[in-house]
């Protein structure tokens, strides 16, 4: 199952979404949602992965590495994200200091130490893409928290994208062999979108899941109207990284739409 429906709302605790013990579909990852209310408690310790915590609503205090934090983000949609990144065998204490937070946990198997880092949202890289190209239609924020070039140790690479409403976003197509996780928001939250996958396209929804395998294009869309928020997860697969300048490898027959001097219709000139 490559999109996965989240009729109701998470519970209170951890909820699974996907595990690297599936049979199909494997992404090589566990991922899921922790959601904490006002003093709930939470101790995470996983002896063979690696971890990436990330607050996408709420106020949380993380004890971790002898260090006490508590961090607060009001809107994923308006703020940079503030992420944990710890590595296997080391334990971490969650406390809700709001009456809702929300996280998402990533992990993966990596036998590589490392040290723990609490990524602030300043640390966060924020960028505008195809801003000036394609008539603004996929212009978007993408933030990319950690990859390959400031954590080589790591098998992970970790951010999130705000579509506009009604545009685009992973535009031009591109794919890649390294599986890949999203996970959506939506502000209002009946709104939706659509991923392509491949061939193939699915309707998105407030709080699903998709899974990106087998090199299959996946831009996305989102309905006028709503924007679309999604984190996305990357993992690297053992001798062939997900890094620049080799992923991602866009389809060249779309390349021409990122030229600012493209001539897009009605603009562009008859049987050109």
């Amino acid at each position: 199952m490559l999109r996965i429906r989240q009729e109701q709302g998470f519970q209170y605790g951890y909820n699974a979404i996907t595990t690297m013990e599936e049979n199909e579909d494997n992404t090589m990852m566990d991922f899921g949602i922790l959601r904490l209310g006002q003093g709930q408690r939470e101790e995470l310790l996983d002896a063979e992965k690696e971890s990436a915590l990330l607050l996408i609503q709420g106020r949380v205090t993380l004890q971790f590495d002898g260090q006490e934090r508590t961090i607060e983000r009001k809107s994923c949609f308006d703020e940079n994200p503030w992420v944990l990144h710890v590595p296997k065998a080391t334990p971490v204490t969650l406390i809700g200091a709001a009456a809702d937070s929300e996280i998402s946990l990533t992990k993966t198997t990596n036998e590589r130490p490392f040290a723990a880092k609490l990524y602030t949202p300043e640390e966060c890289a924020a960028e505008e893409r195809g801003k000036g190209t394609m008539k603004e239609t996929s212009t978007r924020i993408v933030r990319t928290v950690f990859d390959y070039s400031n954590a080589p140790y790591s098998n992970l690479v970790i951010g999130e994208v705000i579509d506009h409403p009604g545009k685009w976003s992973s535009y031009p197509p591109h794919h890649h062999p390294q599986p890949e996780i999203y996970f959506y928001k939506f502000n209002p939250q009946q709104g939706y979108g659509f991923s392509e996958l491949g061939e193939e396209a699915v309707k998105l929804r407030h709080n699903d899941t998709v899974k990106i395998l087998n090199s299959a294009t996946h831009p996305q869309a989102t309905a006028p109207g709503y924007a679309m928020y999604y984190i996305w997860v990357i993992r690297h697969l053992d001798g062939n990284p997900y890094k620049s300048p080799e992923y991602p490898v866009f389809v060249p027959e779309h390349l021409w739409v990122t030229d600012k001097e493209a001539k897009i219709w009605p603009d562009r000139e008859s049987g050109v």
